[in-house]
């Protein structure tokens, strides 16, 4: 059978995706990724039928049609525009949405309803990034290709934990580095397993970046490691900024005090950069998710600019995107402080896009930026706001503000394919077609254009995002301006604009792309822009290697750059960074629901020093409270060495459908860098202090729904083949829990006629308890004494739903042996490979190497996210043999 070719819907690699019989597996021929998909991607089978979907529209809870649904919104916000003006309407959108979605969505707010109020979930991913490219280059332009790594002899890893975050991405490095000796250094306050793989970790302070790379700037001007050809040449600026960057670092014991660094490892990283030619920067969140963020990504192009060292194989700075298609809303204009087709708000920009569009109405200045619109909404200036593909009543910091302003918001309308803490809040809830379902396009990190197909039907009434707004648009009265009837019309015009009076002054152009007819459209193979018409503009995989910036003299801008230290508040003396682990994905809407994605990290931990664990009298595995000025939360803790002291680290990912601690963006301030306008989400000051676990339990459960537990018990939920499973910790009396049979059952969610066995060991503080229905195994709960481990327990998640007659009763509540031993913690979740498997045959079969393991089981040879965690297994191993030894 013809295999169908699309892409992976996560992170910005943009690995291509083949299916065939409705199976999904990594596409050999795609350029991004050559067949490799990561632990998410390989999973995606397990997505395509998950509970829970919207498959039909609903206004105030209750079912509607779409003509209901649509019409009302196209009448109220006619009315509030008439009574309010433009600006009191705002689009909150994605980087999951498709380019032609993206595009369609910009139109209408920007060109029709007249406002620039639409912004999207990148600002708080690659902001910064923007603002960066284009003060230094003129337009948001990523100068290189992922060739460049197979290229280069360094690879510098700014902010980045590549080997979860981009793991496909990375295991190309590894290869490089195997196959040519590539040198890697990596810049990071955590030492993540992707800085486990480095030649050397610099484990900087956070916000330390600019006078890091500011210090490098100087070394190179002092060890002649410049080009001053290629500066006079291309470059404007030059002299301000070495001067700045000589006032801010001028020696490398300065910058390495400022950064709390070994000199001699600054020294290293600065001489490794100087003599090393081909040099690639990759950076990611942890540079732009900062007060700083945009200042960060000028100190390290500023490095590259003063060398010569970009455009040219094996060497450049690399942005590395966190979404799928937040390169593709940027080219569309998503932003709001852009127009449309990498235009600004210049009055010639807008201008031309007014006649290309025939929009009278047409904004003209920027909108919103995303932590604005939502203090916008909470203020009463925006009196209606449609959220797309995103959920930020736990993405958005200050979580909490945010959940409170869409509560009052007069108009709240949602477009998603599941629900969630957002979907919750809204008036009006439309069903989105989900990944599997849409057609159209996205654009990967390195500005590769890659078609995503259809391959499976929405179910119900589920719809394109592109076609909710252009039939709103429609009801409001511009139907021929909307009359798209597929992708491929949206995105010729999409196309058309981009090279529409453009002759080469903006290095974003498909014009090439245009004509396409819509055969040529749905074959289209992945193609890197820009892809002017023949004669018009220039093309390639690799940018600016002789000059040629869009600005208006031709020469890139390297900037001045100083930044103050950050001064820590007594009251708040913690720094907490949130980010991204290895198998879930955002709020976990889809990787949230599958089990084996959820077996590697079952719950939110917060991560802190052993010595700041120390001085709080929080055990490893123990319960702490987290609060800044925002809000509090309660973890389980991990005492982790990798950690810097004063740093604790929490996921981004779970929400309140998840754990009783919701979202950690609840605490998160929301302090915005003051170009870019991306939040600070690595920065926020917290204490945290020890809570007092009294008691701990385990709850395995065929229904759904959240336990009613109460405020005094930490829980975590993880789906399990036959149902849920619940981690549970208690800091008051269990009695408060389980006083009588009806709160029993209200825990077990067991209904009167469920059948209740229950077994006690009051002198062991243990108590097991489950329910049966038609004897079969509802739900069961094992509670302990703090620390205790379940293993008992987790034997019986497979009897759930099956029918247990009186000795398997006994064995499940006694804790005899009830199935198979547990595997232990999943270490690849490609092959579902546990860490007892691993260690068993490291042990018996004698094996020395990831390679080898891979040969046995599997294991990390397919994505090889999990290598670094093969590789310490098989440290340990030879550790204990050393000592048996």
């Amino acid at each position: 059978m013809t295999a169908l070719h699309t892409t992976c819907p996560y992170c910005g690699v943009g690995c291509g995706v083949s299916v065939t019989d409705g199976a999904p597996r990594g596409d050999r021929d795609h350029p991004a990724n050559f067949g490799r998909l990561c632990s998410k991607g390989a999973a995606l089978k397990d997505t395509l039928a998950l509970p829970d979907r919207l498959t039909s529209p609903m206004m105030h809870g209750r079912e509607a049609s779409w003509d209901q649904a649509l019409d009302c919104i196209a009448a109220e916000f006619t009315r509030i525009r008439d009574a309010h003006g433009p600006h009191a309407i705002a689009f909150y959108v994605s980087g999951q949405f498709l380019t032609e979605d993206y595009y369609v969505a910009n139109k209408l707010m920007k060109g029709f309803i007249g406002s620039a109020n639409i912004d999207t979930n990148s600002r708080l991913c690659m902001a910064s990034s923007v603002a960066g490219h284009v003060r230094a280059f003129g337009e948001d332009v990523v100068p290189g290709c992922y060739g460049d790594l197979d290229a280069a002899d360094l690879v510098v890893q700014v902010g980045s934990n590549m080997a979860w975050c981009h793991p496909v991405l990375y295991q190309r490095l590894m290869a490089s580095r195997e196959k040519r000796g590539t040198k890697i250094v990596n810049i990071d306050p955590r030492r993540t397993v992707t800085a486990e793989t480095a030649d050397l970790h610099l484990p900087l302070a956070p916000g330390m970046d600019v006078p890091l790379f500011n210090g490098l700037l100087v070394h190179l001007a002092e060890t002649g490691a410049l080009d001053r050809a290629w500066i006079d040449a291309h470059v404007s600026g030059f002299e301000d900024a070495l001067d700045a960057a000589r006032r801010s670092a001028p020696s490398i014991e300065i910058v390495a005090a400022a950064a709390d660094l070994a000199s001699e490892d600054v020294r290293a990283f600065y001489d490794l950069f100087a003599r090393t030619e081909r040099v690639v920067t990759l950076y990611s969140q942890g540079v732009n998710q900062s007060v700083s963020g945009a200042d960060k990504v000028n100190a390290i192009l500023n490095c590259h600019l003063a060398t010569g060292r970009i455009g040219r194989a094996g060497m450049g700075p690399f942005s590395l995107t966190g979404q799928p298609n937040a390169m593709g809303g940027r080219e569309v204009g998503g932003l709001a402080n852009q127009l449309a087709a990498h235009m600004a708000f210049a009055p010639e920009d807008v201008d031309r896009v007014r006649r290309f569009w025939s929009a009278p109405r047409i904004a003209a200045k920027p909108g919103h930026k995303a932590v604005d619109m939502f203090d916008a909404v909470a203020d009463g200036r925006i009196k209606s706001i449609w959220i797309a593909a995103t959920n930020p009543a736990d993405s958005m910091p200050r979580a909490g503000l945010v959940r409170e302003a869409l509560a009052n918001c007069p108009l709240v309308i949602v477009s998603d394919a599941w629900p969630t803490d957002t979907t919750a809040l809204a008036h009006i809830v439309l069903p989105a077609a989900g990944w599997a379902e849409k057609d159209g396009t996205v654009t990967n990190s390195e500005r590769r254009i890659s078609r995503q197909r259809a391959f499976r039907a929405a179910p119900g009434d589920a719809r394109p995002d592109w076609w909710m707004f252009a039939q709103v648009a429609r009801r409001m009265g511009w139907d021929r301006e909307f009359s798209y009837t597929t992708a491929a019309g949206i995105f010729r015009e999409h196309a058309a604009l981009s090279s529409f009076e453009n002759d080469g002054a903006r290095v974003f152009d498909i014009g090439a792309l245009a004509a396409l007819d819509d055969a040529a459209y749905d074959a289209l193979a992945p193609v890197q822009w820009p892809c002017p018409e023949p004669g018009r503009g220039k093309s390639g995989a690799r940018l600016f290697a002789r000059g040629g910036f869009p600005t208006p003299d031709g020469r890139a801008r390297m900037l001045a750059l100083a930044v103050a230290p950050d001064e820590r508040q007594a009251d708040y003396p913690l720094i907490l960074n949130t980010g991204r682990i290895r198998d879930q994905w955002h709020t976990m809407t889809r990787t949230g629901r599958v089990p084996h994605l959820m077996t590697h990290t079952a719950g939110p931990r917060l991560a802190l020093h052993p010595r700041d664990a120390a001085r709080r009298g929080i055990e490893d595995g123990g319960l702490s409270r987290i609060e800044s000025p925002h809000g509090n939360a309660v973890l389980r803790v991990s005492i982790d060495a990798a950690m810097r002291a004063g740093d604790v680290f929490a996921p981004m990912h779970w929400t309140d459908q998840f754990s009783s601690s919701g979202a950690i963006d609840r605490l998160v301030h929301a302090v915005t860098d003051p170009v870019s306008g991306q939040p600070d989400l690595k920065g926020t000051r917290v204490q945290v202090a020890a809570v007092a676990e009294v008691w701990r339990g385990l709850l395995l459960r065929r229904a759904a729904g959240d336990p009613a537990l109460g405020e005094s018990v930490h829980w975590s939920k993880a789906p399990i083949a036959a149902g849920f499973a619940y981690e549970m910790s208690g800091w008051t009396p269990l009695a408060e829990l389980i006083y009588s049979e009806r709160a029993l059952r209200n825990v077990l969610q067991a209904s009167e006629e469920a059948e209740l066995v229950s077994y006690s060991d009051p002198k062991r503080s243990v108590f097991r308890y489950a329910a049966l229905v038609d004897r079969r195994l509802e739900a069961c709960v094992f509670f302990a004494a703090p620390r205790a481990t379940f293993q008992e327990a987790g034997r019986a998640a497979h009897l759930l739903g099956q029918a247990l007659d009186p000795i398997a009763r006994l064995s499940l509540l006694a804790g005899l042996e009830a199935g198979t031993a547990p595997s232990g913690k999943l270490v690849c979740s490609c092959f579902s490979v546990g860490e007892a498997a691993i260690r068993s045959a490291i042990r018996t079969k004698k094996l020395t190497s990831p390679a080898a393991i891979g040969a046995v089981l599997r294991a990390g040879t397919n994505c090889g996210s999990c290598v670094p965690e093969l590789k310490k297994l098989l440290a340990t191993d030879a550790a204990r043999l050393s000592e048996v030894a």
